[in-house]
């Protein structure tokens, strides 16, 4: 409990004193007579109670009035949270190489490496990158997020939008390959900076994933489409996958097999494009070096939140009135009836 008015409990002070001088007190006689029997008996007769009853009422509801003028109250705080979101688009490579497998660093022996792929412990690139993205968005409500796919060609896959379920669905059904088998780089830079552009948000992030190198030859390089990013301040991140300890699955007339991925991604160039756009390389050799980048830019990227903290209060003082006007009401009417003194 708190008081609106707590200074105001300093009138306690002279309050005792004048409810103590008023109790002590003796009535002076209003005539004098020669003797007062005859009025002690009547007084014996008519009333056995205190005379001093409309004094206490008066003195309580006293006490109460200067309680009720602090003004008591109970608040019940509440702290309302509103967030500001960043518009991300994250682009994501769909060539034929994300079918690879990049062996995890603690599988050392053949035996082990069998074991995993038989399994299924040990996913191709694709299926790493989706589950990790998945992890990002579920960790970001408040942020508006789309989704572009590459291969030969750029492909807007889901706008930047707040229906993160509708993006996961989405993001479900791509595979490796769908869209071609070629990687150009340039083109879901330049198109997720185009779509960035026209965002009201402050902050606006470009994610791109991929596995190789620039094959697609367009109007303008990836470089390029990273000043375009930098220009119209869009952060970019470039997450390389994939290491040299890959595999991919090779079908011939001998069976299902494994042959290693062979190159892969272009490091120098996802160097740059970070470099001059303000933002951040990562390798992700494995599916953990994937989970470590997705998790630092996520720390990286944090949402504004505003807490506007409200304290709504209940107030005690109008109940406390109420009792305050009771009791001088039952004061006066006892003062004035049933101890109403005879002269």
């Amino acid at each position: 409990m708190t008081f609106a008015y707590p200074w105001l409990l300093f009138l306690y002070i002279p309050l005792t004193f004048i409810i103590w001088y008023m109790w002590s007190k003796k009535a002076m006689p209003a005539l004098k007579v020669a003797s007062t029997r005859p009025f002690i008996e009547a007084k014996k007769r008519g009333n056995q109670h205190s005379p001093r009853l409309p004094l206490l009422f008066y003195a309580i509801a006293a006490i109460i009035l200067v309680f009720a003028l602090a003004r008591p109250r109970v608040g019940s705080e509440k702290i309302i949270f509103r967030a500001k979101g960043i518009d991300i688009i994250l682009a994501i490579d769909l060539s034929g190489s994300m079918y690879a497998l990049d062996i995890p660093r603690d599988v050392k022996t053949e035996q082990q490496l069998q074991n995993e792929l038989e399994e299924g412990k040990i996913k191709n690139r694709l299926d790493v990158a989706k589950e990790e993205i998945r992890k990002f968005v579920e960790k970001r409500p408040n942020d508006r997020i789309g989704l572009i796919g590459f291969a030969q060609m750029p492909y807007n896959i889901c706008p930047p939008t707040l229906d993160h379920g509708w993006l996961l669905d989405n993001l479900k059904r791509l595979k490796p390959g769908i869209i071609g088998r070629a990687t150009g780089i340039a083109g879901p830079i330049a198109g997720g900076v185009r779509r960035l552009d026209k965002s009201d948000s402050k902050r606006r992030v470009l994610v791109l994933f991929t596995d190789g190198t620039n094959t697609v030859e367009e109007r303008i390089t990836p470089r390029q489409a990273a000043k375009l990013g930098k220009t119209c301040d869009v952060v970019i991140y470039t997450v390389g996958i994939g290491s040299n300890n890959a595999l991919i699955e090779n079908n011939s007339v001998f069976g299902r097999g494994y042959v290693p991925a062979g190159d892969t991604f272009d490091e120098p160039l996802l160097q740059d494009i970070a470099k001059i756009s303000d933002g951040k390389y990562y390798h992700a050799y494995d599916a953990q070096g994937l989970a470590e980048a997705m998790a630092d830019i996520n720390k990286i990227e944090k949402t504004t939140v505003e807490q506007p903290k409200y304290i709504d209060y209940k107030e005690f003082a109008p109940t406390l009135a109420v009792f305050v006007l009771i009791l001088l009401l039952l004061g006066f009417l006892l003062e004035n009836s049933v101890f109403l003194s005879i002269p």
